[in-house]
């Protein structure tokens, strides 16, 4: 009687040459550090002067809800406190854009929830 032994190896290797998207965008938000003032006053006067000012209005709209009333100030806050804390681009840029989605989210429950200006009044 014969026993046959096989050993068999298999190596797989996978070479990954292309960046995740993840980090070329803190690469490129590494390389808007000289325009940084530029980034501040975009935030800013995006937030406090645009953005803020409709989702407010969107919450009240839809019938005053405080949670969505203190989120859409504390998505303004955290951009606010990340450019005012002087911290780096690859960090205000980032807080910045996830500000925007939280403001867009609210929007978009705001009006899930229904906007009607007899609710101002409630």
């Amino acid at each position: 009687m014969s026993t046959a032994t096989i050993n068999q190896s298999i190596s797989l290797s996978r070479e990954n040459t292309q960046p995740s998207t993840w980090t070329r965008f803190i690469a490129w938000c590494e390389g808007q550090e000289n325009a940084r003032l530029l980034w501040l006053g975009i935030a800013l006067a995006g937030h406090g002067c645009i953005l803020t000012p409709i989702t407010v209005l969107a919450v009240l709209l839809a019938g005053t809800n405080l949670f969505l009333l203190m989120l859409a100030l504390i998505a303004m806050g955290m951009s606010l406190v990340t450019n005012l804390a002087a911290k780096p681009t690859r960090i205000t840029i980032p807080v910045f854009f996830l500000s925007i989605l939280i403001d867009i989210a609210i929007i978009v429950s705001a009006i899930v929830l229904g906007m009607d200006i007899a609710n101002t009044y409630i």
